[in-house]
C-alpha cells in the first residue's frame, strides 16, 4: 500500500514538473545571486546551477518608457566557450520581473560561468555592462 502511495505521488509530482518548463532545484544545486546595474538601472536575480544547464530568475528596471532595458544570460566553460545564450523580453519605464529561463550548458560538470549582461533590450542588443559568476564551489 504505501509503495503504491508513494509511485502515486511520485508520478503526480513528476508531472506536475513537466508543467513548468524550469528543472526542479535540488538541494545540491548550488544558487547565485546577481546584480548588474547602472545608474538607476539593473538586471538582478538567481541564477541555479544544474548539472548540465542553468536556470536564470530575477528582475530588470528601466527608468524611461524610451531607455528600455533587457536582460542577455551567457553560459560558459571553463575554456569559455559558450554553450548557451537567452534574452529576456524588454522592460520600459518599469521594474519587472522576468520569465525565469533555462539555458544549456550541456559538458561534464555543466557551466563553470554564467556571464549577465543589462542591454538595451533590442536584438541585436547594445550591452551596458556584463558581469562574470563563476558556478560555486559544491
Amino acid at each position: 500500500m504505501r509503495a503504491r502511495l508513494a509511485a502515486v505521488v511520485g508520478t503526480v509530482l513528476l508531472g506536475a514538473g513537466m508543467l513548468v518548463n524550469v528543472p526542479a532545484a535540488h538541494a545540491a544545486d548550488p544558487v547565485s545571486e546577481f546584480d548588474v546595474t547602472v545608474g538607476n538601472t539593473y538586471t538582478r536575480g538567481t541564477i541555479t546551477w544544474h548539472n548540465r544547464s542553468v536556470t536564470v530568475a530575477g528582475e530588470q528596471k528601466s527608468v524611461s518608457s524610451s531607455s528600455c532595458r533587457g536582460t542577455t544570460a551567457f553560459t560558459l566553460d571553463a575554456s569559455n566557450k559558450q554553450l548557451g545564450l537567452n534574452y529576456t523580453s524588454r522592460t520600459c519605464g518599469a521594474s519587472e520581473t522576468f520569465t525565469p529561463f533555462t539555458m544549456p550548458a550541456d559538458v561534464s560538470g555543466g557551466a563553470a560561468v554564467v556571464r549577465i549582461c543589462l542591454d538595451d533590450g533590442a536584438l541585436p542588443a547594445t550591452y551596458y555592462s556584463c558581469k562574470r559568476y563563476g558556478r560555486p564551489s559544491s
